[in-house]
């Protein structure tokens, strides 16, 4: 069971010589910590930054602190958000969350 940790004890006269799992191991690891981990997260970030990407005037938003609300204007790194009637709130773009479908916020 530990042989691919610790490498058992031979008797003086056997040759010790590396197995393949001695090697295998590491890279099946290396290959799942990608498949699971790194991949996974990349993607969701290229999502995310897509989804920052196509904001427009008007799309119903909800930020990381969990605020909703509507986008009355965009700059280059702030995002104007009307939270109520006579209620706005500049916001950095990289805090926004997701896109809600329209109508969500009425509905609520």
């Amino acid at each position: 069971m530990m042989d691919f940790l610790i490498s058992p004890a031979h008797a003086a006269g056997e040759a010790a010589s590396p197995g393949m799992m001695d090697f295998a191991f590491p890279v099946v690891l290396l290959v799942l910590f990608y498949f699971m981990l790194i991949r996974p997260q990349s993607k969701r970030a290229k999502e995310h930054r897509n989804m920052q990407g196509s904001l427009a005037k008007g799309d119903e938003i909800v930020t990381d602190g969990g605020l909703m609300g509507k986008i009355i204007s965009i700059g280059d790194n702030a995002i104007t958000v009307q939270l109520a009637e006579n209620l706005e709130v500049k916001v950095r773009r990289e805090s926004i969350s997701s896109v809600l479908p329209k109508g969500t916020l009425k509905k609520l």
